[in-house]
């Protein structure tokens, strides 16, 4: 994807979200919801959120020894922190995912390919996770909620999930992937797709480690859908939490749309169109999208300290791996 393209999509969507949302709030109105927010349904928010980093660290060190790359969980964590630095000016949580690469690639020489894979299988797992949960809050949703347009985009998630689970697991879906490979280079896609069908296939043979690692990722999505519904209690929305199950999924598929930076406008938008269809206030919704993105300025302030802190000792060494 060309840099003009990118820059020109981010402009059209942010000046979309941003027309939608004036229109639809008072903005005084939402300042006064802000100002009355509960500050520890706020608190909780950032730390469900900050607490699960460590977790999914200890992921991430799981699949990088699969490859014979011994990191610690201390460091892997300061480098989720990092990347969450880098999401505040990068597009979307991609843009961190490749802070995640470099940062790493650097201490093991030569082993860049493998890091890559790991980390786009990272971000499979999770976008495979929050369908999962998105289609289990999609049938107890169904009949209890107004919000079928939302529904059926889960549905077409789902449905896109299972195509790709084939076209990346079964073997026969091999020859549709070769014949694809021009187009996907067109649009520079045919890397990060090789690398996530290279990990994928390395795996297969621990199928125990997969499973594990799918299940744990699942159990951290799960997780910080509560910061969501903490983020709304902090301005006095009161939903049953299964709305939110319905509502998270489908958000963080959002946040990961290549045309945003840091998803500013787009993910207030999404607040205010979602809650509005259960008959919450714009305003409302509007504070509880702001107070979860204050949520992401919070999950950045360990990794802007940490480049503070290594700029002013000159940074850290890479280590060479031999062997």
């Amino acid at each position: 994807m060309s840099r003009t393209v990118r820059v020109v999509g981010t402009a059209i969507l942010t000046a979309a979200a941003l027309a939608y949302l004036a229109w639809k709030i008072d903005l005084s109105t939402a300042l006064d919801v802000l100002a009355d927010t509960e500050l520890g349904w706020f608190a909780l928010s950032a730390a469900i959120m900050v607490l699960t980093v460590p977790v999914l660290a200890a992921r991430w060190q799981r699949l990088l020894r699969a490859h014979g790359i011994e990191e610690r969980v201390p460091w892997l964590t300061r480098a989720y922190f990092v990347a969450y630095a880098a999401g505040q000016v990068l597009p979307t949580a991609l843009g961190g995912d490749a802070v995640r690469v470099v940062e790493t690639a650097r201490r093991h020489v030569g082993r860049a390919a493998a890091i890559t894979g790991t980390v786009v299988l990272e971000r499979g797992l999770g976008g495979a996770a929050t369908v999962l949960l998105g289609a289990i809050a999609f049938v107890l949703a169904i009949g209890r909620y107004d919000v079928s347009a939302y529904l059926w985009l889960e549905g077409v998630f789902v449905f896109g999930t299972i195509l790709l689970a084939f076209l990346f697991f079964a073997r026969s879906a091999r020859p549709l992937l070769r014949g694809a490979q021009p187009a996907l280079r067109r649009i520079r896609l045919d890397r990060p797709l090789r690398a996530f069908y290279e990990s994928v296939h390395h795996f297969r043979g621990q199928p125990r480690l997969l499973l594990g690692v799918a299940l744990l990722t699942l159990a951290v999505q799960a997780v910080r859908v509560l910061a969501i519904w903490a983020a709304a209690e902090a301005v006095g929305i009161e939903l049953s939490v299964l709305a939110y199950y319905v509502m998270g999924p489908l958000l963080f598929l959002v946040m990961l749309v290549p045309f945003t930076l840091n998803g500013i406008a787009v993910r207030e938008a999404f607040f205010v169109s979602f809650l509005g269809s259960l008959d919450v206030e714009a305003e409302q919704a509007f504070a509880a999208g702001f107070l979860f993105f204050l949520v992401t300025v919070t999950m950045a302030l360990p990794g802007a300290a940490v480049l503070a802190w290594e700029g002013m000792r000159g940074g850290t060494r890479p280590r060479v791996e031999h062997g």
